[in-house]
């Protein structure tokens, strides 16, 4: 059952949370910065209101000969004024005194109102213009400004405030990524525990302190993992049970034959033939009865040792000395390196099955060779042969489970390599098939991993 822990927490308020809390602060720092930049940019426009206020007050209360408001201002200065207002005063239609860059003409011809605003083309150009008349209506004035100059003061506040509000923007999405992966970490460590389950570890995924959000299918996928066990090992028992319960019946039956070829001497060739289809169920219940005690197993479960080769070697040598003989098969091996880590057992049935195979597919005549040596810095055991061989695309499938090469005239339950490949994915030991000897026949290639090594 999933382990008990910390209470489960929402994926989705936390990362609600931390992206509105993050957003408050830079649009916060944002505003502020928005603030000081256009309070100092519309200071100055106000600054220059105030001096076009100024020069019109003096305007209305000096004489025409000594204002001085006809002379053009310097294009500095000009240029650099960022509210740039002309004025007119009118009256009955004709233009009484108006500043340097006003038109001769009124901007506005004729106005009924006492005051309000004009847009209107002049000079060329698009102007807004105020007019307010005095109480007696004998005269108005009207104070006019370019479109494009009021333009060229919010071009000048975008100006400034892009770079900082595009600092903020990336500012946000950096502390936004951030958040979202300290947030999303749960995600990665139950992806990275799921990613890690191998087809020997089926134990549960722990729940404590995931989200919300998560729960549901991490419960799930416990729930899948649990049948699948349950399923796997109904199976290993089911296959345990059965070869156990298959081999006393064999063993009776094999002795029952015994008996009857004594008794018939006449019938010794068909009673020979059901010995050797018995000895071949035998040896395919042997072979399930490995698999059934290999399945459960895990790698790190298996306490391998230094194996010394030497001894191993002898062993294979005696126990198939008289079995290539009698099938003209020239069986030879030799060790060049001290030890493997391994366990003795389980690397006796490995090589076992490997010459066993090799000598039973390769005709007379043949050759096989069972090698222990270094390369490239890992150990490393060979069987070759120079036998038939096998082709390419078989030899993808060799490993699977009761798969035979077709053609082959030689008995065999196809489980040989398979529990082969099982006890070299327990040690971690890479198993391959290539070519033998002098490119023929068949080469099996057991690799220990470097920090095996035992000599």
């Amino acid at each position: 059952m999933p382990s008990a822990g910390a209470p489960p927490w929402s994926l989705r308020r936390r990362l609600l949370a931390a992206i509105l809390a993050a957003s408050t602060v830079l649009w916060l720092g944002s505003l502020g910065t928005v603030t000081v930049i256009a309070w100092q940019e519309t200071g100055e426009v106000f600054d220059d209101a105030l001096e076009e206020s100024a020069y019109m007050l003096m305007a209305a209360t000096t004489d025409l000969d000594a204002r001085g408001l006809l002379a053009p201002l310097p294009a500095s200065e000009r240029n650099a004024r960022k509210v740039d207002m002309q004025y007119q005063v009118v009256a009955n239609g004709r233009v009484l005194q108006r500043s340097a860059g006003a038109p001769a003409a009124p901007f506005v011809a004729a106005f009924d109102d006492d005051h309000g605003f004009v847009d209107l083309a002049a000079m060329g150009e698009r102007w807004r213009v105020f007019v307010v008349r005095d109480e007696a209506r004998r005269f108005e004035v009207q104070v006019g400004q370019q479109a494009d100059k009021r333009l060229d003061i919010l071009e000048e506040l975008g100006e400034a405030l892009w770079l900082p509000v595009l600092g903020f923007l990336v500012l946000l999405a950096l502390v936004c990524w951030w958040l979202t992966g300290r947030v999303l970490q749960p995600l990665r460590r139950t992806a990275a525990a799921i990613g890690a389950k191998t087809p020997d570890d089926l134990a549960q995924v722990d729940t404590s302190g995931q989200p919300r959000e998560l729960l549901p299918m991490t419960r799930a996928l416990n729930e899948v993992l649990a049948r699948l066990d349950a399923a796997l090992q109904a199976e290993r028992r089911f296959t345990a049970d059965a070869a156990h319960e298959l081999r006393t019946p064999l063993a009776g039956l094999h002795m029952h034959v015994q008996l009857l070829q004594r008794q018939h001497p006449d019938l010794l060739a068909p009673f020979q033939k059901l010995r050797q289809d018995i000895a071949r169920l035998t040896a395919l219940v042997d072979s399930l009865l490995m698999l059934a005690r290999l399945d459960p197993l895990v790698r790190k479960q298996l306490e391998g040792q230094a194996l010394e080769l030497a001894p191993l070697f002898a062993q294979l040598q005696a126990e198939h000395a008289d079995e290539a003989a009698r099938r003209g098969i020239a069986l030879s091996l030799r060790c060049d390196i001290e030890s493997v880590r391994a366990d003795p057992q389980m690397l006796a049935i490995v090589l076992r099955n490997l010459v066993n195979n090799a000598l039973r597919y390769c005709p007379a005549g043949s050759r096989v060779e069972v090698e222990a040596c270094r390369h490239a810095g890992r150990d490393r055991i060979m069987v070759r042969d120079d036998g038939p061989g096998v082709d390419e695309t078989s030899r993808r499938r060799l490993t699977e489970r009761f798969f035979r090469v077709l053609g082959q005239e030689e008995g065999g339950s196809g489980l040989g390599l398979s529990i082969v490949q099982r006890i070299a994915d327990l040690h971690g030991i890479a198993l391959t098939f290539g070519p033998g000897l002098e490119g023929r026949g068949l080469g099996v290639t057991l690799d220990w991993p470097s920090q095996d090594r035992a000599s």
